[in-house]
């Protein structure tokens, strides 16, 4: 696939990471070709619902545009972005909370080239979908 929107190596954009630290790239309502999200940041009715009522996407505090992520907050660590956490590194293995750390520590750009080695698949080289662990491009 090369240059499909499955593939992380082609994106540098902040749109495709979501304020909690998700990397859209990796989630599975992303990668499907049905129904695809464009993103957390980016507008759309194609969005499920759950993905448009993401409270954390919709945090008052977060609402401020000077805010780029939930590190930016004055309740970072908060309750809902724990819960997150818990949940990703419990099912998948995958923390938001060290991916802000990380953002925060060394930036954006370093943080989408060391997500392109971890989550590459070793075979055809797309993005591993993190919901279903392996690669929906070439099912390894």
């Amino acid at each position: 696939m090369g240059t499909n929107k499955l593939s992380i190596k082609n994106s540098n954009s902040i749109l495709l990471i979501a304020p909690c630290g998700m990397n859209c790239i990796l989630c599975y309502a992303y990668q499907r070709n049905k129904n695809h999200c464009p993103g957390c940041r980016v507008e759309s009715n194609n969005k499920n619902i759950s993905c448009i009522n993401c409270r954390i996407k919709n945090c008052k505090n977060f609402n401020d545009t000077s805010k780029s992520f939930c590190y930016d907050c004055e309740s970072f660590l908060c309750k809902l972005l724990k819960h997150l956490d818990k949940r990703y590194r419990t099912k998948y293995n995958m923390s938001m909370i060290d991916n802000l750390v990380s953002i925060k520590k060394d930036g954006i750009k370093k943080f989408i080239l060391n997500e392109n080695k971890r989550w590459a698949c070793k075979i055809c080289g797309e993005s591993i979908c993190v919901h279903k662990g392996s690669c929906l491009n070439c099912s390894n």
